[in-house]
């Protein structure tokens, strides 16, 4: 009787190598999701920065119906025309100085160190964005690896 009371025992529970086995398994399962999640907020950052330029950019042709010309850069790459300043910050509205809104918020950028940059010369306009993922299909290249920037956009 002895010797079935200590085979139950042994089966009722599970052995320290099972026990670390199992915990192993989940730390690489814990390991991967976090790695894919961290991808997965730089592709969705870079998706709103896209996003964000084609709305600026649909906003700077209103302008140049409007106006004739687009509306130059200022020293910091920020678009000049705003009433209540002379530039327009991102993150604040773009309305000019006869009332009309152009955009009701310039998006900034959704990290806090990085920056839009606009240039333009009043007939011809660039914009700017600082992608996260170097992989992206929008990010140039020279030689296979992502291309150097002739603008700062940001730090």
């Amino acid at each position: 009787m002895r010797k079935n009371s200590r085979f139950i025992y042994r089966q009722a529970g599970f052995t320290l190598i099972e026990i670390m086995v199992v915990m192993a398994i989940i730390a690489v399962l814990a390991a991967l999701s976090v790695g894919s999640y961290r991808s997965s907020q730089i592709k969705a950052r870079d998706a709103e920065r896209k996003n964000d330029l084609k709305q600026i950019s649909n906003s700077l042709e209103v302008y140049y119906n409007d106006k004739g010309q687009y509306p130059v850069n200022s020293i910091d790459g920020k678009i000049n025309g705003c009433v209540s300043a002379a530039t327009c910050d991102w993150d604040d509205a773009w309305v000019d100085e006869n009332g009309t809104t152009y955009m009701v918020e310039l998006p900034g950028d959704t990290r806090s160190y990085l920056n839009y940059y606009y240039s333009s010369d009043g007939t011809s306009f660039q914009i700017y964005a600082r992608l996260e993922n170097d992989l992206d299909i929008d990010v140039p290249t020279s030689g296979g690896n992502p291309g150097n920037y002739t603008i700062s956009c940001g730090d």
